[in-house]
């Protein structure tokens, strides 16, 4: 390793060799650093796959679960009814009630939210633009 006393004195360099260092020493700074953000959002990525993963496996539990809960609605109503079909007939509609109703709310709240653009923040342009034209 060099030390500061084996370094030619920066000042018998002229203006041309000293802007070449630069350069040289920031495209070696720049490529370092996006190395290290490269190894870091690699690192994140892997760490983000393995959440997803988590996250896929407890919704496939969850959806276990629904299942099971079914099974006990429909086991439940069939001790009052005495009738397996008709018992999974009356879960399955509450559940497509359900279903509709979430169904409908979501059509209008999606409805709210369009069209995607910001409305306020187009109004104040245009008015923007409009001012801008009076005082040209």
């Amino acid at each position: 390793m060099a030390t500061i006393s084996d370094r030619p004195n920066q000042a018998d360099h002229s203006i041309g060799e000293l802007l070449k260092e630069l350069s040289e020493e920031t495209q070696t700074l720049v490529r370092q650093e996006l190395a290290l953000a490269k190894a870091e959002m690699t690192e994140k990525g892997k760490k983000a796959g393995v959440g997803a993963g988590m996250l896929g496996g407890a919704g496939l539990f969850g959806l276990f679960a629904f299942a099971g809960f079914t099974t006990f609605l429909i086991a439940l109503l069939q001790t009052a009814i005495n009738h397996t079909w008709a018992a999974a007939l009356i879960v399955t509609a509450v559940y497509a009630a359900i279903g509709g109703v979430l169904a409908l709310r979501g059509k209008n709240k999606l409805g709210e939210a369009t069209p995607p653009q910001p409305e306020q923040t187009v109004e104040t342009l245009k008015e923007d633009v409009q001012w801008a034209k009076t005082r040209a």
